[in-house]
């Protein structure tokens, strides 16, 4: 689907003067980093949710395009320190930073990223919104590492694969929502409701990449990366639960030690396809994604509500 965003068209643009702002740094090496970051940024959702919840609940404000490029500078932060960590040479069709500049670079752009955000705010007394955004700064670095000790042993229940995506994947875009409504706002009660449709959509969200991996008609060719990288998602996790003791113990070799051959990769995007694991992500992805809609659909019928409802249908409906 294709998504109109020119209900916040001149938000988006005075958003954009803000975040190039507030990446500057007077050393030149790390100023030419900026600058690439700010060239290469991607679809900026999660500034979107920040401005279209603080326009579904109030008015946007000064605080709202601080909240929104704090929330993109914490993103952009944890994705370049991400590529370290994964030794990843390519971000949303660009040479990472990492692979141009390498670990220590990498690492030290990162920890500047994430300095910023924090003065962003702290120079401007946004010190609730730097509270929200905080949060998710912890909630994301504990998913990660929830999700790496889990997958050492591959003991990962449903239960625990939805607290670490609540953690690594939905708590920054809860928190986008919350900051936003608060900046419009100043009321902790609708910043939390907003906090929880953010919560709802980033679960869906994440719901969706995870179908990535096992490819359907709606998204193409299967990748296989998360079997690769021995990550158990919703599908493969509904799949072992319903399998014989036989077939798990199959599945789980083939994950410890032969992850990389393309034939056994197929064998198990085949099980998870006809145990009905992809269904039931798809089945459990549209629950949260409808959770998210009954919480907007509280606020009046208005072309922001149905931008937002827009949004909200793209992280499940995407493609890529």
């Amino acid at each position: 689907m294709k998504l109109s965003t020119d209900i916040i068209a001149e938000e988006l643009r005075v958003f954009d003067a803000v975040f190039k702002d507030s990446v500057k740094s007077h050393t030149p090496l790390l100023d030419r980093i900026m600058r690439y970051v700010v060239r290469t940024k991607g679809k900026q959702l999660r500034p979107m949710f920040v401005i279209l919840s603080a326009k579904l609940t109030g008015q946007v404000t000064d605080a709202t395009y601080r909240a929104a490029s704090l929330v993109e500078l914490l993103h952009t932060a944890s994705l370049v320190h991400d590529d370290v960590v994964d030794e990843s040479a390519e971000r949303r069709g660009f040479f990472s930073i990492y692979a141009l500049w390498k670990t220590k670079i990498s690492v030290l752009v990162g920890d500047y990223l994430l300095a910023k955000g924090m003065l962003l705010s702290l120079d401007n007394n946004d010190f609730t919104i730097l509270q929200i955004m905080s949060r998710a700064v912890k909630q994301m670095s504990e998913g990660e590492l929830l999700q790496m000790e889990k997958s050492r042993s591959l003991n990962i229940d449903e239960e625990t694969y939805f607290t670490i995506i609540r953690g690594k994947t939905a708590s920054l875009l809860a928190s986008a929502c919350s900051a936003g409504a608060f900046s419009a706002t100043n009321n902790e009660e609708m910043s939390e409701k907003m906090r929880q449709f953010g919560e709802y959509v980033g679960i869906a969200f994440q719901i969706k990449d995870d179908l990535f991996d096992y490819g359907t008609d709606d998204v193409g060719k299967p990748t296989g990366n998360d079997i690769k990288e021995k990550k158990l998602t919703l599908p493969l996790i509904y799949t072992l639960s319903k399998a014989d003791k036989a077939t798990k113990r199959e599945l789980i070799y083939i994950i410890k030690n032969q992850n990389r051959i393309k034939s056994k990769i197929a064998f198990i995007i085949d099980k998870v396809q006809s145990a009905g694991g992809i269904t039931y992500a798809e089945q459990k992805m549209n629950e949260y994604r409808d959770k998210a809609l009954s919480i907007i659909h509280e606020f009046p019928d208005t072309p922001v509500r149905q931008t937002l409802e827009d949004l909200v249908r793209y992280t499940t409906d995407r493609k890529k």
